[in-house]
């Protein structure tokens, strides 16, 4: 696993693993020889910034997930990585928030560290004193551009389900109750009569979806999900991307002074670019372009319906940077190759074909309705 912004845009990925270091205190110089293995992208999730590779071989050392044991504010960790290009650097700090949104906008939490991170630790593992690997090291937020005791990872638990979702799909199901709640100011909560002023509260609940069925109101207090004691949006975001589709969901919620146990069937959030993941075919691949790509008919989901030529190749999956791969979105529609209309995957392909190394290709493609090139030379 490493970020999705590691490998995007590369042309070739390789996995580098060091000679051995012998356990012997008197000779700590490593012995063998380094490997270098090519890899492949499985899949990856942009929204999250994690990327999936496949490398062949077997044996390899590994650390263990720490998805049974929670990190804790306070709690000394390690950051590994090559930060600006230095390799197998380590670096300690220690955990400074277990549940952190740094964009209110985003649902997406992580464990926040003091650790010193810069670029080049992005995708290398944070690791607690018993080795356990607690998070991926992601970003940081900087106004100078070095490490300023702001460092951010992907929590193990995320890591876990989405390669398990990378493996198993190539995408990620996400999880849904068809409800919208906010954080509980004291404003809030004087002027809605609520019997807390923290925390979180419904604001919205969809008429007929299972939040509704299950008999959720707006204005009930959200107390645990799951067993887990909600405090805030970032932990009750953390609950609902944790929980797998189609199980149901155990919310406790405090309208007025009753407290209430709901089961809320959990449900698989479907957008427009989701449909279009659905319709991935292994034999539909486009090895030129890297993508897997699908017929334009009427019948496909909406998000393509709405165009201005209504012909070509539709984009399904874009799994990863592999060759030109980075430079299409699910969505995009390839009308012409080199002047030439593109009217079937097949067809694409048998053109694709044809041209040799070094030749100039231009896809014109249409993306949200509006036309564009895009130009690159041919492997």
């Amino acid at each position: 696993m490493t970020n999705a912004h590691v490998v995007e845009g590369a042309r070739q990925i390789r996995v580098l693993l060091p000679p051995a270091v012998p356990n012997s205190t008197l000779d700590i110089a490593p012995v063998g020889k380094r490997q270098i293995l090519d890899a492949k992208v499985v899949g990856e999730d942009k929204d999250i910034d994690l990327a999936l590779l496949k490398v062949e071989g077997h044996n390899f050392p590994t650390l263990p997930l720490a998805t049974n044991r929670s990190a804790h504010p306070g709690e000394l960790v390690m950051a590994i990585g090559s930060p600006q290009g230095l390799q197998n650097s380590v670096t300690v700090g220690v955990v400074s928030s277990v549940w952190r949104q740094p964009d209110p906008d985003q649902p997406m939490v992580y464990i926040q560290t003091d650790t010193p991170i810069n670029a080049g630790n992005s995708g290398g593992p944070l690791v607690d004193l018993d080795g356990y690997v607690v998070g991926l090291n992601t970003f940081i937020l900087t106004q100078g551009g070095g490490s300023e005791g702001l460092g951010f990872a992907i929590p193990a638990d995320v890591v876990r389900l989405v390669y398990q979702e990378l493996r198993k799909y190539g995408y990620v199901h996400r999880t849904e109750i068809e409800a919208d709640a906010q954080e509980i100011t004291p404003t809030l909560s004087a002027g809605l009569g609520l019997v807390r002023d923290w925390g979180v509260v419904i604001s919205d609940v969809e008429p007929g979806g299972p939040a509704d069925e299950a008999g959720l109101e707006v204005r009930d207090v959200v107390v645990a999900v799951d067993g887990h004691p909600i405090t805030g949006l970032p932990g009750l975001n953390a609950s609902l991307y944790l929980h797998p589709p189609d199980t149901e969901l155990t919310v406790v919620v405090l309208r007025g002074s009753q407290t209430i146990s709901l089961n809320i069937p959990a449900i698989e959030h479907h957008d427009e670019m989701d449909q279009l993941a659905d319709l991935f075919d292994p034999k539909n691949r486009i090895g030129g372009l890297g993508i897997f790509a699908v017929d334009f008919t009427p019948q496909l989901p909406s998000v393509v319906l709405d165009v201005r030529l209504a012909s070509g190749v539709v984009v399904a999956l874009a799994p990863g940077p592999d060759t030109q791969s980075s430079s299409f979105h699910a969505g995009d529609i390839i009308h012409a190759l080199d002047n030439a209309p593109v009217k079937s995957v097949e067809q694409l392909r048998s053109a694709l074909h044809q041209l040799k190394p070094g030749d100039p290709v231009v896809l014109q493609i249409e993306r949200h309705g509006k036309l564009h090139y895009v130009a690159f030379d041919m492997d």
